[in-house]
């Protein structure tokens, strides 16, 4: 059960980066000339991406709470920062550097499975 639930996290993160793929392609699209053969291309790209996120969207949320699900979903905006960087020359700052950190550790709260993050949470009660 435990190895399941982290290959079903691995799975959505997988997913997940290739949602924000999709961002990317959708932004080729719109610099393009309308219905021009890189709109095209670059729109079926945005659109089959999309497509195969939903399906396994929904097969991860059979396995996994939905609020688990959507609070891994904000790790969106840390791929966002790195395509940014990678792809667009955006720069990075300490204060998005500092946002995607805060992102990455709520994911990891969250994420947690509740009896681990209780055993936590008394260990550091039974500490003071």
């Amino acid at each position: 059960m435990k190895d399941n639930r982290k290959a079903t996290l691995i799975i959505l993160h997988l997913m997940l980066m290739i949602y924000s793929v999709s961002g990317i392609t959708s932004k080729k699209a719109s610099g393009t000339n309308f219905l021009s053969t890189k709109f095209i291309v670059f729109y079926s790209v945005t659109i089959l991406l999309l497509g195969l996120y939903a399906i396994v969207w929904q097969q991860i949320i059979k396995e996994i709470p939905l609020s688990t699900a959507f609070a891994n979903k904000a790790m969106t905006v840390v791929w966002g920062l790195i395509y940014g960087t990678l792809f667009f020359g955006e720069k990075l700052s300490v204060g998005k550097i500092v946002g995607a950190t805060m992102v990455i550790l709520g994911v990891v709260i969250i994420a947690t499975p509740d009896e681990k993050r209780s055993e936590i949470t008394e260990g550091s009660k039974n500490e003071i």
